[in-house]
Order: C-alpha cells, then structure tokens, then sequence
C-alpha cells in the first residue's frame, strides 16, 4: 500500500506521467526491489485522484477546467478530423507537467496539416506508438504543439479508427474518449477556474 501512494504522489508532486517510471522510482524510495509486489496502474490512478482531491484540492480544479476548455477549443477548430479527447485531462488525473491529448480520424494525414497551417499552428511530428490489442501495437502519426503553456499532442487514427480505441496503459482495456458533446457536459459539472 505504501508503495501505491507513494507513486502516486511522485505523479502528483514531482509531475511524473509514465505510470512505469513512478513505480520504479517508488520502489527504489521504498526498497522494494521485486516487481512482481509493484501495484498495477490502476491502483496508482485511485491512489493518484484521492492525493489530488486532498492535497490540491481547488488548484487541481482549478487547473482541469483551464485544460480541459483548452482542449475543448483545439477540438471546435479540429472538428473536421471528429477529435477525441483522451488520457489525464480526461479521467480528472491531469498533473502539472501533463498536456493535452486528443485524436484525431482521417484517411488523408496531409488535411491535418493544411488545417494546421490554415490556423498558424507550428507543430512537430513523430510517430507515437499504442497497444491495439494485448499483443499488437501500431505506430500513428503524432503532432504536438503548444497553445499558450500548454501543451498539445494530437495523433492520427484512420477513419476506422473511430470504431476501436487503443489500449490504455491504466488498465489495459479500450481507452476512453470524449467527443465535443461529452467534453461539454463535463465541463459544465467541473467547477470554474478560481483564479480569474
């Protein structure tokens, strides 16, 4: 149990995304040397979301609105690619360090860019690599970009990709994903930025 909160608070003080890096460092803090005690994922994500509701409480609101209306503006201008919102900002989990993650459908990857350059947006691309099932992974085209200080990783998916999610790394299981809509509900149960 030590060990869970432990990452857990590594995740959400020192803001370390990799659920991998934070249980290695965990264990080392702790002398936990066998693996096979390290705790899954998602016990670090429970652990993860009850150490933010307790020890950043209105900041870490706070902080969720300010991602998640950020997230919510880059998907109205990608509305063409039907953009999903996924990962921390999604689940409520969003640490500091953590940026936006959204994907993205189109069988012609050269639109996103011309999309991109229509809106000014200066961007990088990489290949980002996600489980599409427990022995298979793919390689999808990446573009990350900031908006202000935040920060934006948007990867591409065929049209058929809309259909099946890839894996998550908390549980293994199909990712969740928001559209607009359900980006928009969520948004109107998160309480507002208290810092304006």
């Amino acid at each position: 149990m030590h060990l869970v909160q432990q990452a857990a608070r590594l995740m959400a003080v020192d803001g370390i995304t990799s659920f991998a890096l934070a249980k290695h460092k965990a264990a080392q803090q702790l002398g936990v040397k066998d693996p096979r005690r390290w705790p899954e994922n998602r016990e670090i994500e429970r652990a993860l979301a009850g150490y933010q509701r307790l020890f950043q409480g209105s900041d870490q609101e706070a902080k969720l609105a300010r991602l998640r209306q950020a997230a919510l503006e880059a998907m109205r201008l990608l509305v063409a690619f039907q953009p999903r919102l996924v990962g921390p900002v999604l689940s409520g989990t969003a640490t500091e360090s953590c940026g936006v993650c959204l994907h993205v459908f189109t069988d012609t990857a050269k639109e996103l860019g011309l999309a991109f350059a229509e809106y000014g947006i200066a961007y990088r691309s990489a290949d980002r690599q996600l489980r599409i099932d427990p022995k298979r992974s793919q390689r999808y085209p990446a573009h990350s970009f900031f908006a202000g200080e935040i920060p934006f990783e948007v990867i591409v998916f065929p049209l058929k990709g809309l259909r099946q999610a890839p894996l998550s790394a908390v549980d293994g299981r199909p990712m969740p994903r928001a559209d607009i809509s359900a980006l928009e509900k969520l948004l109107q149960r998160t309480p507002k930025d208290r810092s304006k």
